[in-house]
């Protein structure tokens, strides 16, 4: 099936994608130092606190992160398809008002009632074929 002419949907992401690959490289450098010091296999130390800290915490950064954007874009895509909606049912609306052969076919835009249309005040009118109780 062929794209539709639209133009793309605005998609935020290009400074959080920015902000998640960050993380990412601070997570696999931090990952990296914590494999290369227990490789050594040296006695822990406060080294492997640090690299272990820092690794858990870029890499839980960058999952947030990259979920938050995944959301973001998410959200961005159903913002422009409920405007494209908007704009169809708009637009369907005012070609059907424009095609009508009588008034009854279309529901008309609410307007301001002329004086003879108003009804009359202080008392309730009825209509003799609709009586519910």
């Amino acid at each position: 099936m062929a794209a539709p002419d639209r133009p793309m949907p605005h998609r935020p992401g290009a400074v959080s994608l920015f902000f998640v690959a960050k993380a990412g490289v601070f997570a696999a450098g931090f990952w990296i130092w914590l494999l290369v010091l227990a490789v050594r296999g040296d006695t822990a130390t406060g080294l492997h606190l640090l690299a272990a800290t820092g690794a858990i915490t870029t890499t839980l950064v960058a999952v947030v992160l990259g979920a938050r954007m995944a959301l973001q874009r998410n959200a961005a895509e159903r913002h422009a398809e409920f405007k494209r909606l908007l704009v169809d049912i708009s637009w369907n609306a005012f070609a059907a008002a424009g095609n009508a052969e009588s008034t009854g076919k279309v529901v008309p835009f609410p307007s301001v009632p002329s004086d003879s249309e108003r009804p009359l005040t202080g008392g309730r009118t009825r209509n003799n074929g609709d009586r519910r109780r």
